[in-house]
């Protein structure tokens, strides 16, 4: 064995992978479809739809009696976590102590986990939308958008049925939070009849923040704003087209912040347990370089059909 196979396969790196997968893991990603951990890669769990809705099951036991068993049904659907693997080529010179090897390869586990996150958030607010449709037209200066989006929360809720355990969580593109902030209808709500706000209040109230709309909402939702973006142009072109990847789109949903295989939560990410990133290495074979490689298994799923609105706001 090399000695980069040797610093490939420590606990130490193991260990800093796996911290680095984590920590890279995109905040709008985490956001829409949390994290469950499985224990193996191929998994059962609770999928609702319109048909099969969440029920509370009956937990009272009659003397002598059955208790209701919470298990897996044939209708229940199976997350196969697919593998996913970039690699990163070292130069290895020969004056290089061990050190500077795993200083190397923490800096290509930095490097792939990032990538990786970008990645995995790309493709979870693709298959969000997708889930949602094609949503809700509002105009920004015609409509209530709070009051629509209010309507929007008692929807997913309703379709969620999990009690104070669910939470909503509203996700507006950069686009539509710019519609929103800006619209007459959400400035109104912070004019007091009868009073006049001037100096620096007059212009704390005038910048709508996502914190700040989030008090608008009813049950003040964890309320955030998209600002990535992905170039839409086709590869090879001359020219490139950034777009922002929700724009002016908005996407309310129930959301719980740790979920399990069970609940009703509109969007989950499943990953193997203690593996969000495994580190290795193989020889090229060119027989020059070595490559530090990087492995990880990960299954994006909709959970909760009907806990989704879209709404997608207009000038």
């Amino acid at each position: 064995m090399s000695l980069l196979s040797d610093v490939a396969s420590s606990p130490m790196l193991k260990e800093y992978a796996q911290g680095a997968a984590q920590d890279a893991i995109q905040p709008v990603a985490d956001f829409i479809a949390p994290t469950v951990n499985v224990p193996t890669p191929v998994v059962r769990f609770k999928k609702y739809t319109e048909r099969d809705r969440f029920r509370l099951p009956e937990t009272r036991r009659a003397i002598g009696g059955r208790a209701t068993e919470l298990r897996f049904e044939a209708t229940d659907a199976t997350a196969q976590c697919q593998p996913n693997a970039l690699d990163y080529p070292v130069d290895i010179l020969a004056e290089m102590a061990e050190q500077d090897i795993e200083n190397l390869l923490m800096e290509g586990a930095t490097a792939i986990a990032e990538v990786g996150g970008l990645v995995h958030e790309k493709r979870v607010v693709d298959t969000a939308l997708a889930a949602a449709g094609a949503g809700t037209n509002l105009s920004a200066a015609g409509v209530d958008l709070v009051d629509t989006i209010d309507d929007g929360i008692l929807t997913v809720l309703k379709a969620a049925k999990y009690g104070s355990l669910m939470g909503v969580g509203i996700l507006f593109g950069a686009t539509a939070f710019k519609r929103f902030k800006n619209s007459a209808n959400v400035k109104a709500r912070f004019v007091t009849a009868g009073a006049t706000k001037t100096g620096l209040q007059a212009a704390a109230l005038a910048n709508v923040t996502p914190d700040l709309a989030s008090s608008l909402f009813l049950g003040q939702p964890d309320t955030r704003v998209s600002y990535m973006v992905y170039d839409n142009s086709p590869e090879g072109a001359a020219n490139e087209d950034i777009q922002f990847i929700l724009d002016t789109a908005v996407l309310v949903f129930a959301r719980k912040e740790n979920p399990t295989r069970r609940d009703p939560s509109f969007m989950k990410s499943f990953r193997l347990a203690g593996k969000w990133m495994v580190p290795g290495s193989y020889l090229r074979d060119d027989q020059r370089v070595e490559v530090a490689k990087f492995d990880w298994s990960e299954d994006i799923q909709i959970t909760n059909t009907a806990a989704v609105k879209r709404y997608n706001i207009n000038p």
